[in-house]
């Protein structure tokens, strides 16, 4: 099954790598793999952290997307990015830099969201190939 998270968050540290140094791409996988677990940075100052910021932003950006879903058929990209960034900046303060790989990295995220299935799709994907 596809995550939108970790696939939104590796698809917008391939785009940001070009500006944030290739190591980008591992300091997400590392996040992703840190996903889940207790363990969380403070700040968002090294590459790691950067990382971690990528998959915070764009699981938040799942979440968002999933609640206006629930009140629109179509939430427009401008309103989900604005709506993680108010997350964000209830919770910490937001740079030039965080809004640009916010921005990105929501991008990315709904990317990933549109191109997958409608529930009921996939449901008779699963009944086909036999799973539950």
């Amino acid at each position: 099954m596809t995550d939108p998270v970790a696939d939104g968050a590796r698809a917008a540290a391939h785009r940001l790598a070009a500006q944030h140094g290739p190591s980008l791409i591992m300091d997400v996988e590392a996040a992703l793999h840190d996903r889940g677990t207790s363990r969380r940075p403070d700040q968002y100052i090294d590459p790691i952290s950067l990382g971690s910021l990528i998959v915070s932003v764009a699981a938040l950006a799942w979440t968002v997307y999933t609640d206006l879903k629930k009140k629109t058929d179509a939430p427009s990209n401008d309103v989900v990015i604005r709506r993680v960034r108010s997350e964000l900046r209830s919770k910490r303060t937001v740079t030039s830099r965080d809004s640009e790989i916010v921005t990105v990295t929501v991008q990315e995220t709904l990317t990933v969201i549109e191109a997958l299935p409608e529930p009921s799709q996939r449901r008779t994907t699963q009944e086909s190939s036999g799973e539950s």
